[in-house]
């Protein structure tokens, strides 16, 4: 099958955030079942250029209609771990990627929409014709839109799209400007109830419920957080859309790539270790702490590892952060924020600390460290006030570090408590789970994880094992991914 991903991010050469991994993990695997893959990327200044090998320029003749002209483009090809690339680069005055980010600019919708805009047009002057396109989050909904509206007649009639939402709170809200650059032209057509017009402000365009509505099949990226989006507010608005198109909607778990984060293998800690080997783990630990400046004590490390985002119940983050101090336990927070105030408040508790030899906080987001933590720590903390996936907690559990989250999103899929586990066999336990958003329901978590460490090391030492036991891999995704892209091929 030929498949082309178009995305705003593929990790490691331009990621923000999980749609990066996911990009990358996802259309690996499927490579590796034999499927032609390519992705489809902007070609931003500040991505990792020192990520792709053998970069060069393959179509400089790309004329993208734009507004009532033309906007000329250079696609330029290379490899990225293994995986065909191709990065579109736009010469115009606009300088959509040139800007030093990736994201955060007043014109996102205008930026976004032209790549998903230009990768179409690219691959139709270029005879490519994928059976499956995959777009992915807001920035490339219009791309069932474009397909379904005008490439069709160009050409590209037999080419089916899946699209994936990450995350339903960015939906690309714009103004109807984007139709008429798009040359889609018609808003009193488009701003209809039942294809682009957002449900909350009837004047403006929803690239989102674009590509819910046009797209031949949409997930998000777990079975949990499928069902909120639908029915508990978590759709952020786009619920009713959702439940018109029930049909063609469901929620497949994210995986993680075991080729990059795996002990076994992770070029980034000193000391690798397996299941039959994990007392290899606390050598990363002493580590840790030596790189950190923590003091060596007999205390478990618990980290937090991710964007400081108020979805990322950042109350509850500072709470746990303080129990860990008064409760005999060190604490470790790697991390950063779009927000100025939030990164101000964060970098204000870090001046606080930062003579307190059981905690570090690291604002930032520093790849290699990142390793060196889910090696190093004994528990990792996920508190989120919504979880769409997540893959730290997989992460996590890979490296033994003890995830410890709310029951929200794919943490309900991933994080299986170990004292109300349910029907489920004990070797499948493999965390702590708590579910209300106050301070006592951490503590109780907390308190339970620590004292585990503390009391009884064999027990938390046979819960470590079993979450390195569970296979996070993109194996069973990978299936279930083909087997949509199977189903849609049929329509």
């Amino acid at each position: 099958m030929y498949i082309v991903q178009i995305a705003s991010e593929c990790a490691p050469v331009a990621k923000v955030g999980g749609l990066g991994d996911v990009v990358y993990g996802l259309s690996r695997e499927l490579q590796v079942r034999g499927n032609n893959v390519e992705v489809v990327l902007p070609m931003y200044d500040c991505m990792r250029y020192d990520q792709v090998w053998g970069l060069e320029k393959v179509y400089d003749d790309l004329w993208v209609p734009w507004y009532s002209g033309w906007v000329h483009c250079s696609v330029w090809c290379g490899e990225v771990h293994g995986l065909r690339c191709y990065f579109i680069e736009p010469h115009s005055q606009d300088n959509f990627f040139n800007r030093g980010c990736f994201y955060g600019c007043e014109d996102e919708a205008r930026r976004f929409t032209f790549f998903s805009k230009a990768a179409l047009e690219f691959l139709l002057k270029t005879n490519r014709r994928p059976d499956i396109i995959h777009s992915h989050d807001w920035q490339t909904g219009i791309v069932p839109v474009l397909l379904s509206e005008m490439y069709h007649r160009s050409g590209m009639s037999n080419q089916r799209v899946c699209y994936t939402i990450h995350n339903f709170k960015h939906q690309g809200v714009t103004t109807e400007d984007v139709l008429w650059a798009a040359g889609l032209g018609r808003p009193d057509y488009f701003m209809h109830d039942d294809l682009m017009r957002d449900n909350f402000n009837p004047g403006a365009v929803n690239l989102m419920k674009g590509g819910i509505v046009y797209s031949n099949f949409v997930t998000t990226v777990s079975p949990q957080h499928a069902w909120e989006a639908c029915y508990t507010g978590q759709g952020f608005g786009l619920e009713r859309t959702l439940q018109i198109h029930r049909v063609k909607f469901d929620g497949v778990l994210n995986g993680i790539d075991y080729n990059v984060w795996n002990p076994e293998v992770d070029r980034h800690i000193p000391a690798h270790y397996n299941m039959e080997t994990v007392q290899e783990k606390y050598r990363n630990k002493e580590t840790l702490r030596d790189r950190l400046l923590l003091r060596k004590a007999y205390k478990p490390i618990i980290a937090y590892i991710g964007r400081l985002d108020p979805q990322k119940g950042l109350h509850l983050i500072r709470h746990a952060l303080f129990y860990c101090l008064q409760h005999n336990a060190q604490f470790v927070l790697l991390g950063n924020s779009p927000e100025m105030d939030i990164n101000a408040y964060f970098w204000h508790l870090k001046n606080y600390l930062n003579d307190n030899p059981d905690c570090h906080l690291e604002i930032g987001y520093n790849e290699e460290l990142s390793h060196m933590i889910y090696a190093g720590a004994d528990m990792l903390i996920m508190p989120s006030l919504f979880e769409p996936c997540g893959l730290p907690q997989m992460i996590g559990s890979k490296y033994g570090a003890i995830p410890i989250v709310r029951a929200v999103g794919g943490l309900v899929n991933t994080v299986f408590d170990r004292d109300y586990c349910g029907d489920r066999p004990p070797e499948e336990c493999n965390g702590y789970v708590f579910n209300q958003t106050d301070y006592p329901a951490v503590e109780s978590a907390l308190n339970r994880a620590i004292g585990l460490w503390h009391h009884y090391p064999d027990e938390f030492r046979q819960l470590i094992l079993n979450g390195m036991r569970h296979d996070f891999s993109w194996s069973s995704p990978g299936a279930k991914y083909l087997a949509i892209y199977e189903h849609i091929r049929q329509k």
